[in-house]
């Protein structure tokens, strides 16, 4: 027997995708694409105390950001909460951060380095007050290791995170058996508080009983057990584990639910024969998941990353869909969504709307409300002097091109005038940089929205208007312009039903009609490129 809510998601997801496969329209509303973002490790909670989820990712392996967003299905607004010391055991490789609220203060746990692979270690973040986006003070590292001490000898910890039962608190995360033995096992302790383990670490389980928990499968290479996650339902308590490889096509998730009434007894947990959520054509590598409501709290929705090729690696993005439980009372996940397929939105869902006219100058390091970003987490940045989209840190984390954009969440009217200023710094070679509109269904990928692009390309010095339809771009009409990249440019589109005008520094550039997208949002982007953006506004036009 189907589940109700994946039998309406797979008529619903067969009949959009057959409406809107070519240039037909645009994306209705109530609808998004995966995946939602950048990254990998994700981890999402629901604010108690405000209307807002709260997204939890490392920056760049050397801070760590939360994201607040009125939708669990983007990114929102990010804001650096630590940044890493220069040098130190918690200087580097700061790995896969869990935002926890636990008796009254918020909780941050993660596994930082000091460069050295071996050395990552399982420390907390308490925040100074209630404010999730406020001031915390570190410790750590704990004791993890199997001595009594829980110190010496010096054992690798990562992907810890808290599970409270019967009233008492535990950590569960994935370390080493020996120093150096690069074998991954999950490991439970009590806890004291939030910030110290009580005891030495338990074994949960073995990591290779099954052929599938291998890195190579059919048991090949050597088992790896990491990314644990509590999920509850009806009074039962279940612990998914991602296992295999995390840099292969073959990752996946396993499943374990506690049976018995001591969380610390081995014997007190089942391990569930088969794998739970595992690859598909489309859909690869997924794995280190979490779980959160939707808005209204009647459905759970499932978490993700996934591979962005099949070549061994980390380039991973974020996946969002439902899952339901069985009958019996197990949890379901389904199959990992295709990426360009339209979902429905998590129930209640709220679409913000836009009062115009509306204008942001892009000139400060808090980022304005209302905004989401689509691309790598490193490659935009909010600054004194703009909106730096496509740009490429010193240290670049398992960075790729993704044609970076900015989105605004809400729709814009059918007819707008959009106007932007932007600087090339001087890039003769830039390839080109502009304003999205009419767009919806933004995703993850260079032509992955629903709408239309206008912008300059200062190495041929000409003007382009094209659509894109989720996965390919057409272009519609270009004109040459004298782009200086050393000067800014300002660039405005006006759209009056299928009317497009296109103008640059104020002169007519470009007219064309096409009716293939009336309506949908605004926004920035680049190809390859970067650009500062400033002095954005978006009216209705004369």
């Amino acid at each position: 027997m189907i589940a109700k809510p994946f039998l309406f998601l797979a008529l619903s997801t067969f009949l959009l995708t057959a409406s809107i496969r070519s240039f037909a329209e645009s994306l209705p509303e109530g609808l998004f694409i995966n995946p939602i973002g950048e990254g990998a490790d994700p981890w999402i909670t629901r604010d108690p105390d405000a209307d807002r989820y709260l997204w939890c990712f490392s920056e760049g392996n050397r801070a760590i950001a939360i994201h607040t967003s009125k939708s669990l299905t983007s990114l929102g607004e990010k804001h650096i909460v630590w940044r890493a010391p220069e040098n130190g055991p918690t200087s580097r490789e700061v790995w896969a951060p869990e935002l926890h609220w636990i008796q009254n203060r918020w909780h941050i746990y993660f596994a930082p380095s000091d460069g050295q692979n071996r050395n990552h270690r399982a420390y907390v973040l308490r925040s100074k007050s209630e404010d999730p986006l406020g001031e915390y003070e570190i410790h750590g590292p704990l004791p993890t290791g199997k001595g009594t001490d829980g110190i010496s000898p010096n054992i690798w910890a990562i992907d810890m995170t808290p599970l409270e039962h019967n009233g008492n608190l535990y950590a569960i995360w994935s370390g080493w058996d020996e120093p150096d033995s690069d074998r991954q096992f999950l490991y439970i302790a009590p806890m004291k508080s939030p910030v110290e383990l009580a005891t030495p670490r338990v074994l949960l389980c073995a990591n290779d009983e099954h052929p599938w928990e291998f890195t190579e499968e059919n048991r090949k290479g050597r088992g790896l057990h990491e990314g644990p996650q509590v999920l509850k339902h009806d009074n039962r308590t279940f612990l998914t584990y991602s296992t295999g490889a995390s840099w292969l096509p073959t990752y996946k998730l396993g499943l374990l639910e506690l049976t018995g009434t001591n969380p610390l007894d081995p014997k007190s947990w089942k391990k569930y024969p088969s794998p739970v959520f595992t690859s598909t054509e489309t859909t690869f590598g997924v794995g280190h998941s979490c779980f959160v409501p939707s808005p209204d709290g009647l459905e759970k929705w499932h978490i993700y990353h996934a591979k962005q090729n099949r070549d061994p690696g980390w380039k991973r993005a974020i996946f969002a869909q439902p899952m339901t439980f069985t009958n019996a009372g197990l949890p379901d996940f389904g199959k990992p969504l295709a990426p360009n397929n339209p979902i429905p939105l998590p129930s209640s869902t709220e679409i913000p709307n836009l009062n115009l006219p509306y204008s942001t100058s892009f000139k400060s390091t808090t980022p304005p409300q209302g905004w989401s970003p689509y691309g790598h987490h490193q490659f935009f940045s909010f600054r004194n002097d703009g909106l730096h989209l496509g740009t490429i840190p010193q240290a670049p984390v398992n960075d790729y091109r993704s044609g970076e954009k900015l989105v605004l969440d809400s729709p814009a009217p059918p007819d707008f005038t959009a106007s932007v200023t932007l600087n090339f710094n001087g890039q003769s070679d830039a390839r080109d940089a502009g304003i999205l509109f009419r767009t919806t269904a933004p995703s993850i990928g260079y032509d992955a929205q629903r709408g239309y692009f206008a912008g300059l390309i200062p190495n041929t010095k000409i003007i382009i208007l094209g659509k894109t339809d989720g996965k390919s771009w057409t272009e519609l009409a270009r004109s040459s312009a004298q782009i200086d990249p050393a000067k800014p440019q300002r660039l405005q589109v006006t759209c009056k039903g299928p009317a497009i005008t296109i103008q640059h520094n104020r002169h007519p550039a470009i007219s064309f009609s096409d009716s293939t997208y009336t309506r949908g949002t605004v926004g920035l982007r680049v190809v390859d490129t970067h650009a500062i953006f400033t002095d954005f506004s978006l009216t209705t036009p004369d």
